[in-house]
């Protein structure tokens, strides 16, 4: 191919990339004040958060199928869908959020970072859902959502937590944080190990433009927490981390996190 060719190719493919990624935008808009209504109209005529859940499960499925973008689900069968537990997923690119509830097939609860609940709309609808905000910079306030966080468990509810507490820049694995592993210890139900390989390619952390990208979820062997305490919480981290840093491997075809 002639340079002059490939150039215009290169523009080309740029050209799509920027229409795509501008239909994308527009619709997570469209689809989040839209649905954010009907969230925020569900929570407050139903009993339990459950359709709420639905609803944003829709929303996450849309904006995958807007995007382009196939996840492929492993390990269903670790988990029994009537039991509480505590997700933990590597974090790679904000279209994490959305495979994680389209294609995970359980009710859970995000434990969020506050800042996402300031964001008008939005925040009202994940409040709407049951999610729970943890402020980072606040210690005292991070432990009693840490604490609410245990009862609601204990009365049946799955939480959803990123133990690195933010998007990775360059798909290494990060340090875990050590607040979900409080919430594990205390309120000693099973943390579930997931794995996410594929979302960093669709949009990197700072990065604005969106390239559809196949995604694999793998979800692993549940890990019991009863054997653990607040003093060897530590010992619970290393482990869950180690799970997601070699399955990580393998759903890289023998790359590795870092």
């Amino acid at each position: 191919m002639l340079k002059s060719e490939s150039i215009w190719v290169e523009y080309g493919n740029n050209l799509i990339t920027g229409i795509r990624t501008l239909v994308v935008y527009v619709w997570v808009i469209m689809a989040t004040v839209v649905l954010g209504m009907v969230a925020i109209c569900l929570s407050l005529v139903s009993p339990t958060s459950d359709p709420v859940h639905l609803v944003a499960r829709f929303w996450a499925r849309s904006i995958l199928f807007v995007s382009g973008i196939s996840v492929e689900v492993r390990g269903i069968s670790e988990i029994d869908p009537d039991r509480s537990y505590i997700y933990m997923s590597n974090h790679l690119s904000n279209f994490d959020i959305p495979v994680l509830l389209a294609r995970l097939p359980v009710q859970f609860r995000w434990l969020a970072k506050a800042e996402l609940f300031r964001i008008p709309l939005f925040g009202r609808a994940m409040r709407g859902a049951g999610y729970i905000s943890i402020d980072r910079f606040n210690r005292k306030s991070a432990f009693a959502s840490i604490e609410k966080a245990a009862s609601r468990i204990q009365q049946g509810v799955s939480v959803m937590i990123f133990p690195e507490g933010t998007r990775s820049r360059d798909g290494c694995l990060q340090s875990f944080k050590k607040g979900g592993f409080v919430l594990a210890v205390d309120s000693k139900v099973p943390v579930v190990p997931l794995v996410i390989k594929g979302t960093q390619t669709i949009m990197r952390k700072g990065g604005r433009l969106i390239y559809p990208n196949p995604v694999v979820l793998q979800i692993c062997r549940p890990i019991e927490t009863t054997g653990y305490s607040r003093g060897t919480k530590e010992k619970l981290m290393a482990r869950v981390r180690h799970v997601i840093r070699d399955q990580y491997a393998v759903n890289a075809n023998g790359g590795d996190p870092c």
